[in-house]
Parts: structure tokens; C-alpha cells; sequence
């Protein structure tokens, strides 16, 4: 016999009892009340239990509980009960030793498992108590998403709020009364899915196509700099390699630019140092050197977008591509390759004394030679660490993600230095 005491909770699925195991079976049949939502007590047969039907308010199902102390309860919620509060929610209140909990698969995990997607990495959420504006913003950078519409937020008020936002690099999934008879996945555009009719039970799941360029998000509340990463054109598959917003503000610090500086950004990949600078040095001009072609046309869209009139994108490999540029105040060096201290050795011979370069790497190795080539140049060179991780709103809690470590290393070159 169950311990009067303890409160079993039991995810349940469309197949009812057929679905769970002779353990959760036993518990259901013996309990003096059953608890849950009208969808989860249908899942299961009429017995002499007093049946308390409780929809999504979970105080009413604490009041309950405690209303009831003594007897044998058994709660049954759809899916894991450890998936998005209702098991986690009763924990907290009362206790987790006052609980015993019965997992069914999720209707998060079928979905994805519907699509054959991990979704180990995705952002998932609820569209039931999270802003939809906050979470298109998450959106546009993630890879993969998982999402619990609503009523009002259906799949397709979703896909038109990500067309109006011009976010449209996904294939979308609606994947409807997963585990019932009528189940169903649509798959599509987002053009597709603000067009079609679903189910009220349903998940949304959404993978970003490969080679597909992120669309910038709309200006409104652009920064003078440290503008968020997505408010940029990036490139697939090598997107992830701009500079993060927070590592951007400290090395446009850290460059000492003012209002007509001349500054060369070298490997500038989507130009979002560059674009910035350029915001900064308004009377001056910026040199956005890079050698991809790709890289380079996003370096022109974005800084159309930003509306830089003084930024000039130079499609070329240093050191040969500014061989006729004017000389700079400020230079930026990015990479990663082991070719980028022989870079910011011949950048530094062409500041103007006085001139600040600053490199941006992501390895100890190319850390320790830079700094060893610049202090060896410039006398003295000042490095930093960077850890940043951002808060992420996901399951109802706050967790941190966090970005790759990245090193600064900037010198200033002496006023007695000549250029060669």
C-alpha cells in the first residue's frame, strides 16, 4: 500500500493508462483522490476516487493538497510533470520529501523526437508567461527553438510576429495532439504556418536553415556602441564569430577613438567594431578591412543599415590590402589563426606615434605572443580576460550562458616611433 502520506505525481499521456507503467497504474487505482487537470482525468478510467479537477492555477492545487492531508493523492499531470512547473512549483511549496514523481516523455521531447531534432541546445520556452516580443528576440539567435503556444498566441500569430520582424531563416514544425490518435506535425514556411489551422494542443518547433544570413533587427533604440549582437547581419556557418556586444564596448573604450580618429578594424568579418567605430569617430573615417567576399557585402549592408556614411569596406588580405590606406589612429586586429601576430606586428609599424592597437584572440598561445610583440614594441602592453554570461529566462528560471573567454591585448605606439 502507498504511504498515506506521500503524494504521487504522475505524467499521463492521450494513451491514458495503457501508457504507464503497472506501478503507476497500482497508484492510480488505489488513490482516494485524484487531482489534475479535466484533459489528464479523462486520460483515465471512473473509480470510487473523488476526482478534484484543477486547470493551470497551481495554488488551487497547493489548497488542495493541504485540504486533504491524510489521504492517498494522486496527481496527474500531462507529460513530465518536472517539465515546465507543475511537480517543481509543489516541491517548493510543501517540500520535495512529500513527493514521489512519475515521469511520462514530454510533449516537448515527442515533438522534437517527431521532427528528429536534438534538443539539447534549443531554446524552450512558453508562450503562456513569456512576453512574445522578449521571446522573438531570443529567437532570432538561436538555433533551434521549442515553444508552448496558447490560445491567443497560436502558431499562427507566432509566425506572422517573426515575418513582421523579418526573421524568416527557419523551417518551421507545428506538431499537434502529440501521443493521440489524431496527431499530426505540419511542416513549412513561416509563410506557410500564419496560413493554416491547428489544434489548441500543440508545440511549435523551429530549426534554422543552413546558409541562410541572419536579418539585423530594426534600429529603434540603436547605441552609439555595444549594440546587441542580433541588431547585425551575420554569416552561416561561421556565425558566432562577431564580436559580442560586451567585448565590443570595452575594446572601442580601450581604442581612445574621438570624433576624427582614423581607424583601420583588420578582419573585420560582419563589420560590428567597425560600424560602431564609425559611430564614434562621426567626423573621421574607418577602414573595414576583410578578406572574404561574403563578409565583405554584409560589412556594406550593415553599415547601410546603421546609416555610417564614413565607413569604407576594403575587400583584400593584409598586410597588402592597406598599402594605400592614410594612416591610422587606431587599429583593430581580429583572428584566430596563427598568422595574426605577424599581422599586429606589421598593423603597430604603420600606426601613426601615439596610435592604439588593440587585438581581440581567443587563444593562450596567440595572447602570450602578441603581448610579447607588443611590449617588445611599444614598451608596455595591457591585456584582459573576458567572461561574460548572459541570462537566459528558460523553464521559468534564470540560467547564464556563457560566451567563449576572449583575450584583449592593446599597446600604444611611442610618440618617437616613426612610421616605416
Amino acid at each position: 500500500m502507498a504511504d498515506p502520506q506521500q503524494i504521487h505525481i504522475i505524467g499521463i499521456s492521450d494513451d491514458g493508462l495503457e501508457g504507464l507503467t503497472s506501478r503507476a497504474r497500482e497508484l492510480i487505482q488505489q488513490a482516494q483522490v485524484l487531482i489534475g487537470s479535466a484533459k489528464a482525468l479523462s486520460s483515465v478510467p471512473e473509480s470510487a476516487a473523488d476526482r478534484v479537477e484543477c486547470s493551470g492555477d497551481l495554488g488551487a492545487i497547493v489548497d488542495q493538497i493541504q485540504a486533504r492531508d491524510g489521504q492517498r493523492m494522486v496527481l496527474l499531470a500531462l507529460g513530465d510533470p518536472l517539465f515546465y512547473g507543475t511537480a517543481r512549483y509543489l516541491c517548493e511549496q510543501l517540500g520535495k520529501e512529500r513527493f514521489d514523481v512519475l515521469p511520462h516523455v514530454s510533449t516537448m521531447q515527442l515533438a522534437f523526437a517527431r521532427v528528429k531534432e536534438s534538443w539539447d541546445e534549443a531554446y524552450l520556452t512558453n508562450l503562456a508567461n513569456q512576453d512574445l516580443s522578449r521571446v522573438i528576440e531570443k529567437i532570432h539567435v538561436a538555433e533551434k527553438v521549442g515553444l508552448f503556444t496558447t490560445d491567443e498566441i497560436t502558431p499562427n500569430v507566432l509566425a506572422e510576429a517573426l515575418l513582421d520582424r523579418r526573421i524568416d531563416g527557419f523551417t518551421a514544425y507545428v506538431c499537434e495532439n502529440l501521443g493521440a490518435p489524431d496527431e499530426k506535425v505540419t511542416h513549412g514556411e513561416l509563410s506557410d504556418i500564419v496560413r493554416g489551422t491547428f489544434s489548441g494542443l500543440n508545440v511549435v518547433v523551429l530549426v534554422r536553415k543552413p546558409e541562410v544570413p541572419d536579418r539585423p533587427l530594426r534600429m529603434q533604440g540603436r547605441r552609439l556602441f555595444g549594440n546587441p549582437d542580433e541588431m547585425f547581419l551575420q554569416s552561416k556557418p561561421k556565425r558566432g564569430l562577431l564580436t559580442p556586444a560586451e567585448v565590443r564596448s570595452i575594446a572601442l573604450a580601450e581604442l581612445d577613438l574621438g570624433p576624427s580618429s582614423l581607424v583601420w578594424d583588420v578582419g573585420a568579418g560582419s563589420g560590428a567594431v567597425a560600424i560602431e567605430a564609425a559611430q564614434i569617430a562621426s567626423e573621421g573615417r574607418v577602414y573595414a578591412i576583410e578578406m572574404d567576399p561574403e563578409d565583405c557585402e554584409l560589412i556594406k549592408e550593415n553599415a547601410a543599415q546603421f546609416g555610417v556614411q564614413n565607413l569604407v569596406a576594403v575587400l583584400g588580405k593584409a598586410p597588402e590590402a592597406w598599402a594605400e590606406l592614410e594612416v591610422p589612429d587606431a587599429i583593430f586586429v581580429g583572428g584566430t589563426g596563427r598568422q595574426i601576430s605577424c599581422i599586429v606586428e606589421q598593423a603597430f609599424q604603420q600606426l601613426r606615434p601615439g596610435g592604439r592597437l588593440l587585438a581581440n584572440v581567443g587563444s593562450v598561445e596567440n595572447l602570450a605572443s602578441i603581448r610579447e610583440l607588443l611590449h617588445r614594441q611599444a614598451g608596455d602592453a595591457n591585456t584582459w580576460m573576458i567572461n561574460v554570461s548572459r541570462g537566459v529566462y528558460q523553464l521559468e528560471r534564470v540560467r547564464f550562458e556563457s560566451l567563449n573567454p576572449t583575450f584583449l591585448i592593446g599597446a600604444v605606439k611611442p610618440e618617437e616611433a616613426a612610421r616605416d
